[in-house]
């Protein structure tokens, strides 16, 4: 494997591989990661570092994943909340009451693509395997959050949606809020169709020039990573708060799980975000 990246940052503890972001990692309120397949208990396509439920793994080796997980980023494992994600944008405030709620509780938040809190000692968790992770953190008002955002929640402006949410929930200001685009299938690769296209082309406001392309033949490129940074601008994020990873789940399958290099055989990726207290 051969890594290379201008600004995300892989750690190795324990043998488990993970990344992180500086912006995020400058905050001495915040911990978070992105995973890796790199440092698990599962096998086959699931090799190693598996965290979806529901795949074809099993349940005991995702959990066992999690753990080590946690230990290796330095988070408590009974705090981690996640919910059902369903390409929605809803975004649900999370408090300690719902830690375990989805790993070791029943994962009863249905059609939430984004999490949010306040609180400390809670950890959000999001799912991705080519969507875009979405993190947030506010470091006046304290909150964080983490949003899912494949090509639907993009085209529906799911980071916009989610400052929102922190502005009405908490206050926040968006000019506070420091966010990163994370590791998703890049413009180099993500290929898609007219219908799914148009979907794009129609957000006049963030200039799809910048993020689509065509190739004929009812063949288009978007570039979903640079449209939910246009996304952020737009909510009022300052562009020197926001950080897009430079790293394609495709192009780098050795690493990461791509849902489109493997044709969806393949584990899951998670994004963990916390505060201390």
């Amino acid at each position: 494997m051969i890594f290379k990246s201008n600004n995300t940052n892989l750690n190795f503890v324990n043998g488990v591989a993970f990344l992180t972001f500086p912006n995020l990692s400058e905050l001495d309120f915040v911990k978070h990661a992105f995973s890796t397949r790199i440092g698990g208990v599962s096998d086959n396509e699931f090799n190693s570092m598996n965290l979806a439920f529901g795949r074809g793994d099993s349940d005991e080796n995702v959990r066992k994943n999690y753990k080590l997980m946690c230990d290796a980023v330095g988070l408590d494992y009974s705090t981690l909340v996640s919910s059902a994600q369903d390409h929605h944008t809803f975004v649900r405030k999370v408090t300690s009451a719902d830690c375990g709620i989805g790993i070791e509780r029943p994962k009863d938040m249905l059609s939430v693509d984004g999490l949010m809190t306040n609180e400390p000692n809670v950890t959000l968790v999001t799912h991705y395997a080519d969507c875009t992770p979405l993190l947030f953190a506010d470091p006046e008002k304290h909150v964080i959050a983490t949003s899912h955002a494949g090509w639907r929640g993009t085209a529906s402006r799911m980071g916009q949606v989610t400052v929102e949410r922190m502005t009405e929930e908490y206050g926040c200001d968006p000019e506070d809020i420091i966010a990163v685009v994370g590791p998703a299938i890049g413009g180099c690769c993500y290929e898609v169709d007219t219908p799914v296209y148009e979907k794009f082309a129609s957000m006049i406001d963030l200039r799809p020039a910048y993020f689509t392309k065509s190739l004929g033949r009812g063949k288009h490129i978007v570039d979903l990573k640079e449209v939910n940074r246009r996304t952020l601008l737009s909510a009022g994020l300052l562009p020197e708060n926001i950080l897009v990873s430079d790293l394609c789940t495709k192009c780098n399958s050795d690493l990461l799980f791509s849902h489109r290099a493997t044709n969806g055989k393949r584990g899951g990726l998670s994004a963990f975000i916390s505060m201390t207290e």
